[in-house]
C-alpha cells in the first residue's frame, strides 16, 4: 500500500480544492464531495494516488507501455488500411467499368486492361486461399485437388500483366481524383461548379479543414463529458437539498396537524351530530307523511270504535279475572284437601263430558 505522509497529502490541496481535484482525477468512480468530506484520510490517499495513475486507473509506466503498443497498432492499421483502400479502389474501378459497359462502348485497350486486372485479382485471391500458412494445418487436404502453384498458372500472359501494371497507377490516380472531387462536392456543395485547378487547390486544404472539424468534435465530446460529470454532481447535491427540505416540510406538517387535530375532530363531531339530527327529523317527517296517507278520518273513527270496544272487553275481562282470583284465594284457604277434591271434581267433569259426547254419538 502507498505510504502517504500528512505533509505530502496536505500540500496537494485543501478543502474544496482537494475534493474537486480528486473528483476530476477519478471521473469513473462514483464518488461525491460528501463521501470525501466524511472520509478525509481516504480523500488524501486518493489525492496522492492521482499523482501516480491516470484518470482510468493505470499507472504511468503502464500508460507509457500502452501508448507505445497503441502507436505500433496504429502503424500496423495504417499499413493494412493502405493496402485495403487500394484493393477496394481497384474493385470499385472494375465495378464502374462493368456498369459503364451497359451504357457506352469502351475501347478494346480499356476492356483488355480491366479484364487483365480482374483476372489477376481473382487468381491472387484464390492462391491466397489455397496457400497454407503457419496457422493452418500443413496436412490439410487440397480444395478440389488444386494448389497455389496450379492456380498461379492461370495468370494472364506476362506482357499483358506488365502493360496492366504500367497503366494501373494512372487509372488509380484518375479514380482517386474523381472520388476526392466527389468528397469535396459533398463537403462544400457550392464548390462543385468550380474549375479543376481551383478544386485541386481547395482539395489540398481539405485535410486541414477535416482535422480541425475532428479536433472540434473531440473537444465538444470532452466538454460534454465534463458537463455530464458536473451535472451528475449538481443533481446529487440538488437531490440531497431537496430531501432535506422534504424532511423539514414533513416535520412542519406533522406539528401543525397535531395542533389543529383537536379542533378538527370537534368540528367533525358537531357536523356529524347535526347531520344525524337532520336525518332523524327527516325520518319522523316521512313517518308522519306515511301515517297521513294511510289513516283517513273514516279509518280513524272506525279505529276509535274498535279501540273503545276492546277497552270495554278488556275491562270486563279484568273484572272477571279479579273475581276468579278472589274465588281462587278463598279456595286456597282450605289447603291441600280442597286441592284433591278440586282435582277429583275436574276429573269427574271431564268424564261426564266424555260420556255425554259418546251418548250423543250413539243415540239415533
Amino acid at each position: 500500500m502507498l505510504q502517504c505522509p500528512d505533509s505530502v497529502c496536505i500540500s496537494v490541496g485543501k478543502g474544496d480544492s482537494l475534493h474537486h481535484q480528486v473528483l476530476a482525477a477519478f471521473p469513473l468512480c462514483s464518488l461525491t464531495e460528501e463521501d470525501l468530506t466524511q472520509n478525509p484520510l481516504f480523500c488524501k490517499l486518493l489525492a496522492t494516488l492521482s499523482q501516480h495513475v491516470d484518470h482510468t486507473g493505470l499507472s504511468l509506466h503502464l500508460r507509457k507501455e500502452l501508448e507505445k503498443a497503441e502507436k505500433e497498432l496504429r502503424s500496423q492499421k495504417l499499413g493494412w488500411l493502405h493496402v485495403e483502400s487500394l484493393h477496394r479502389l481497384v474493385l470499385e474501378m472494375i465495378q464502374e467499368h462493368r456498369f459503364s459497359q451497359h451504357h457506352s462502348m469502351a475501347s478494346p485497350a480499356e476492356d483488355k486492361f480491366y479484364c487483365t486486372l480482374e483476372q489477376c485479382l481473382m487468381v491472387a485471391k484464390c492462391a491466397r486461399q489455397l496457400d497454407p500458412s503457419s496457422t493452418v494445418d500443413q496436412d490439410q487436404p487440397l480444395i478440389l485437388g488444386l494448389s497455389a502453384e496450379k492456380v498461379l498458372n492461370q495468370m494472364p500472359p506476362k506482357q499483358e500483366v506488365w502493360q496492366m501494371k504500367q497503366r494501373l497507377p494512372t487509372e488509380l490516380q484518375k479514380h482517386l481524383k474523381k472520388k476526392l472531387f466527389n468528397l469535396l462536392s459533398y463537403y462544400q456543395p457550392e464548390w462543385e461548379n468550380e474549375s479543376e485547378g481551383l478544386k485541386c487547390v481547395k482539395l489540398s486544404k481539405l485535410p486541414v479543414l477535416l482535422e480541425s472539424e475532428h479536433n472540434r468534435a473531440k473537444s465538444l465530446i470532452e466538454k460534454n463529458r465534463e458537463n455530464a460529470t458536473l451535472l451528475q454532481r449538481q443533481t446529487h447535491s440538488y437531490l440531497s437539498e431537496l430531501l432535506e427540505c422534504m424532511q423539514l416540510l414533513q416535520t412542519l406538517v406533522l406539528d401543525l396537524r397535531l395542533k389543529v387535530q383537536k379542533d378538527l375532530d370537534r368540528k367533525k363531531i358537531e357536523y356529524f351530530e347535526a347531520k344525524c339530527e337532520i336525518g332523524i327529523q327527516k325520518i319522523r317527517a316521512e313517518m308522519l307523511e306515511v301515517q297521513l296517507d294511510m289513516y283517513t278520518r273514516d279509518k280513524i273513527a272506525t279505529h276509535r270504535k274498535i279501540t273503545e270496544k276492546l277497552n270495554t272487553e278488556l275491562k270486563a275481562s279484568q273484572m272477571e279475572k279479579q273475581s276468579l282470583e278472589s274465588k281462587l284465594a278463598s279456595f286456597e284457604i282450605y289447603g291441600r284437601e280442597f286441592e284433591v277434591l278440586a282435582e277429583e271434581y275436574s276429573r269427574l267433569q271431564q268424564e261426564i263430558a266424555t260420556k255425554s259426547w259418546a251418548l250423543r254419538e250413539f243415540t239415533p
